[in-house]
């Protein structure tokens, strides 16, 4: 659910504090872990370093972003892949055809 009007949206001070004062596309990353924290238009240009649980991702606010949460842009979750036994033997499938092919490569280029 979103956040009541009248209170408006959150923003966390001690992000504005941090921001205040410095310039956007600024070189150094601005590390948080509120990622609650909605972005609004002062924070436009400026890069975010968002906690995902384990490292700090590296977050620039774009004209695109103002109004989403910080924690949007930062996954804490890591995707492996869809598979299995079938998968791997795809896999394996697509590699072999590659070396074959780069063997034949090299095969018409060496005569």
């Amino acid at each position: 659910m979103s956040r009541s009007l009248k209170k408006g949206p959150y923003v966390d001070p001690r992000v504005l504090k941090k921001i205040e004062g410095k310039k956007p596309q600024g070189s150094e990353v601005i590390k948080t872990w509120s990622r609650a924290c909605v972005i609004s238009p002062e924070m436009v240009g400026f890069t975010f370093g968002v906690h995902n649980g384990k490292t700090h991702t590296p977050v620039l606010a774009t004209e695109e972003m103002v109004g989403h949460r910080l924690g949007e842009f930062s996954p804490t979750k890591k995707f492996t892949r869809h598979g299995g036994k079938m998968q791997k033997e795809l896999d394996m499938k697509k590699k072999q055809a590659e070396i074959d092919a780069a063997k034949a490569a090299k095969a018409a280029a060496s005569k």
